[in-house]
């Protein structure tokens, strides 16, 4: 695979972590340098260490992935997102005092759902009879450096918009999942 396309590919896969971190953070509270790296290094991680588990399962387990993937996708940032929501159109007093996505099973479930098309792309690497290592590392790095814009952006709509940004933050994660599921059964 030449370097291009393979850079095309990292770009398409860290579409969904940009759009994630953008959702997140525009929800974070004081949004310090250890947040930024967290988000960005779980999702450069989780993106980079997919495909290496995708190739590394080879054929066996492709047509069982590729027929849920989509669904679990789905779930899990539906589940995140009307979590968002809900918190957001809580009263003030019932709210939690630190909503932080870059913290415990929230950022795994964020990581596990944006990263889960790369298993895919891990498998499809295999069937090329190509190795792993050096695509997972551009794809690991992308989503990392996507991630940090993303969430640097939202932060800043996050300032103006407050809690309009919490909810449509939701929202977008609620929709990237749907966007997911209708593009693998419909195409």
């Amino acid at each position: 695979m030449d370097f291009f396309t393979l850079l095309g590919l990292s770009i398409a896969l860290g579409v969904d972590a940009f759009a994630v971190a953008l959702a997140a953070g525009a929800v974070l509270d004081p949004f310090a340098e250890r947040r930024w790296f967290r988000l960005g290094f779980h999702f450069g991680l989780f993106q980079a260490m997919m495909p290496v588990l995708g190739w590394l399962a080879g054929r066996g387990l492709q047509q069982w992935i590729n027929a849920y993937d989509h669904w679990i996708a789905f779930i899990l940032l539906s589940l995140v997102g009307g979590k968002m929501i809900f918190e957001a159109l809580k009263d003030d007093d019932q709210k939690t005092l630190i909503r932080d996505p870059s913290r415990g099973w929230t950022l795994v479930i964020l990581s596990v759902a944006t990263s889960i098309d790369a298993l895919a792309v891990g498998f499809s690497i295999a069937l090329l009879g190509e190795t792993i290592w050096f695509p997972a590392v551009i794809i690991g790095v992308s989503a990392a450096m996507m991630t940090l814009t993303g969430a640097f952006l939202g932060r800043k709509i996050g300032a103006l918009w407050g809690q309009r940004a919490e909810v449509a933050g939701g929202i977008v994660l609620c929709a990237i999942g749907i966007k997911i599921l209708l593009e693998n059964l419909l195409f």
